[in-house]
């Protein structure tokens, strides 16, 4: 993306709101019930960027949820991670911890790969002394925990508004004094006063960026997953309306405002897919969408929200999906649920039997679009007593290469079989292994007869 200076959109200065007790927002926020979506009537246009892309934060807060990856395992995974995104780069950086001496050699290996994408970047605390590890790191960007609701400001760090505002001033002018281009994350935004701390915070980081001619990126991060994606909720739930705050109050340009989304309330995905059509260049996420508690924006899922909004992958290969997947449950002992959209087992698998029927005449009845070809992953049919014998000839088709109709004596005999088990008490599934064995001995019998 192409900096301009000085910056286009550049606003008059907000002065910051100084409180001496924490607003904690109970009219939206009571804890005691589930939170509240409010509404006011105003609302926000359509403002998509020129430009949308994906970051990965899968090795930084992927790995806050999980017993740390080996580096050969963030070595493999970044590989794939390159591959998916392809030769233009639609996963652009993906982020690293550099405290541990684990992080630092994960982080020379990937290097060493001499990939352009995703351009590796760095994760610290607001800490002058922290950057010395950016640095040492050889990197260029890094991020810097901005911490911006008043949850975190009085009652985590023990602050007030003014000192944590001076301080990430601080922090920030020192890592663009050494050259480092810097994303600041705006944790907990979904909970902080916007007009009252974010946005003078947002054009003052824009005046640094500007007088140092570095780009400020600012990650609107949805830290407890309180986003909603309605243009006419209040602030500071509204996705549309923060990303407007973002751009139309703060002058932050479309190029340097990121998401970063978790799945507390199910909205993981389209809060981020939100914030691309509003004006939010980049969305963030982690592979197969694992994180802390509930987890971030799955990636694989970026891709395909990505696709559909573009008009296509951009030269991205999504064929990495599936290995990806089997990497992360084979080598490094991720449970993927088999419900789990484009990774799971059982993603795009059928387990009954007018399904199968319709698959059997034209597969793109109960696709959703082709597998085979973009993730290695053909249409496939789980046997149970649901199946019916539709579903015993889809799977003879699929993994024997005979087309057998429903009526034929092997398919027939098959789901007799199949009936006979569920019958006797079966709670399972029939297994592939069972299936092959089915089939090759009832063919067998036709063979010989």
């Amino acid at each position: 993306m192409e900096h301009r200076w000085p910056l286009a959109n550049a606003r008059k200065p907000v002065d910051l709101v100084e409180v001496s007790e924490p607003n904690l927002m109970r009219e939206q926020f009571p804890y005691h019930n589930p939170p509240k979506v409010l509404f006011d009537g105003l609302d926000v246009p359509l403002d998509p960027p020129e430009e949308i892309l994906i970051t990965d934060t899968t090795f930084r807060d992927g790995q806050q949820a999980r017993a740390p990856l080996g580096v050969a395992q963030i070595v493999r995974l970044y590989d794939l991670l390159h591959r998916l995104s392809g030769p233009n780069g639609v996963i652009r950086k993906s982020e690293f911890f550099l405290y541990s001496a684990r992080d630092r050699e994960a982080v020379r290996e990937v290097l060493a790969r001499g990939y352009r994408y995703p351009e590796v970047t760095g994760w610290v605390r607001a800490k002058r002394e922290d950057l010395r590890l950016v640095r040492e790191a050889g990197l260029k960007e890094t991020g810097i925990l901005t911490s911006c609701s008043d949850y975190h400001i009085f009652l985590k760090l023990g602050w007030d508004r003014r000192k944590a505002f001076d301080n990430y001033v601080g922090v920030v002018s020192e890592a663009l004094a050494q050259g480092l281009r810097v994303r600041c994350h705006l944790e907990d935004l979904t909970r902080a006063d916007v007009p009252g701390f974010v946005v003078p915070l947002a054009q003052r980081l824009m005046a640094l960026a500007e007088e140092s001619r570095i780009p400020v990126i600012l990650r609107l991060c949805d830290t407890m997953g309180y986003g909603v994606p309605y243009p006419g909720a209040v602030l500071p739930r509204s996705v549309p309306r923060l990303v407007y705050a973002m751009t139309h109050d703060a002058g932050v340009p479309e190029a340097w405002l990121e998401w970063h989304g978790h799945n507390d309330f199910y909205k993981v995905l389209i809060n981020a897919s939100t914030a691309w059509l509003y004006g939010c260049a980049a969305a963030n996420g982690t592979l197969l969408g694992y994180g802390e508690r509930t987890g971030n924006t799955p990636i694989e899922g970026l891709v395909f929200e990505y696709a559909g909004l573009m008009g296509g992958l951009n030269g991205m290969d999504t064929t990495a999906i599936a290995e990806i997947a089997d990497y992360m449950e084979r080598e490094c002992q991720y449970p993927i649920p088999a419900s789990q959209p484009f990774v799971g087992r059982a993603f795009n698998a059928t387990a009954a039997g007018i399904h199968a029927d319709g698959a059997m005449k034209n597969e793109e009845i109960y696709n959703i679009f082709d597998t085979a070809a973009l993730l290695n992953r053909p249409l496939a049919v789980n046997v149970t007593d649901r199946s019916g014998a539709a579903g015993v000839a889809f799977w003879i088709r699929q993994h024997a290469g005979q087309n057998l109709s429903k009526d034929h004596p092997v398919v027939e005999a098959i789901h007799a079989w199949i009936m006979q088990q569920y019958s006797a008490g079966r709670t399972t599934a029939i297994s592939d292994e069972e299936m092959a064995e089915q089939v090759k001995r009832h063919l067998q019998k036709v063979t010989l007869s």
